[in-house]
């Protein structure tokens, strides 16, 4: 016997019949325009307890000896750099530029490694290494107890999706949002137990 309610449900399933029910997808939200993308990217990358400072492109070298002088014991200490780096480190250990590179126990007597990277994402303060020429092994920057990075104000893209889309997804990828840490140990945090413990970031303006 059929009831009021099945006629009403028949003529609704009629009615619809050839229709797309499938929700549209929501675009994915994106971060508001930031006036000074670079400004916002140097504030929330020392929002990680890393240490940043802007210059000048002709001031890149200066910069970058005052960073390793500040941060290595008595003004002194090995430095390693990639093959390939734009800018000259003075006294520094090129690796990887006639062979293999510094073995695990090679790299764990070096005091810093000084790279360039790939991106840097303004909205999360991360910086993209995709260990191309002038960023190195991934083992460079990870066993070092000081990184000094270079970032160029171009480099710098509001958000990931801007990242990935400068990326080229076959490539490795090093994603650094401030000196490592962990809080594993009864919530304590302590840094440099997966990485370098001092992350020091230096922004060249166009210029």
């Amino acid at each position: 016997m059929t009831t009021a309610r099945d006629e009403i449900l028949a003529r609704v399933r009629s009615a619809l019949s050839g229709v797309d029910r499938t929700p549209p997808l929501a675009p994915a939200p994106r971060i508001a325009a930031v006036p000074d993308l670079v400004g916002h990217f140097a504030d929330r990358v020392e929002h990680y307890r890393a240490v940043v400072e802007r210059c000048a492109a002709a001031d890149l070298e200066a910069t970058v000896a005052a960073a390793l002088a500040r941060h290595l014991p008595a003004g002194s200490g090995t430095v390693v750099v990639p093959d390939g780096l734009s800018f000259d480190v003075p006294g520094a250990v090129v690796d990887g530029a006639a062979g293999p590179g510094l073995t695990a126990l090679e790299l764990d007597r070096v005091d810093a490694v000084v790279t360039e990277a790939a991106v840097g994402v303004a909205e999360t303060g991360t910086i993209v290494l995709d260990h191309g020429a002038g960023q190195g092994r991934r083992a460079i920057t990870l066993v070092p107890d000081r990184h000094v990075c270079v970032v160029r104000a171009e480099q710098v893209v509001p958000d990931v999706p801007d990242a990935l889309a400068r990326l080229d997804p076959t490539r490795p990828m090093t994603w650094i949002s401030g000196p490592s840490a962990t809080s594993d140990i009864e919530l304590d945090r302590v840094e440099g137990v997966h990485g370098p413990r001092t992350l020091h970031v230096v922004v060249v303006d166009p210029g």
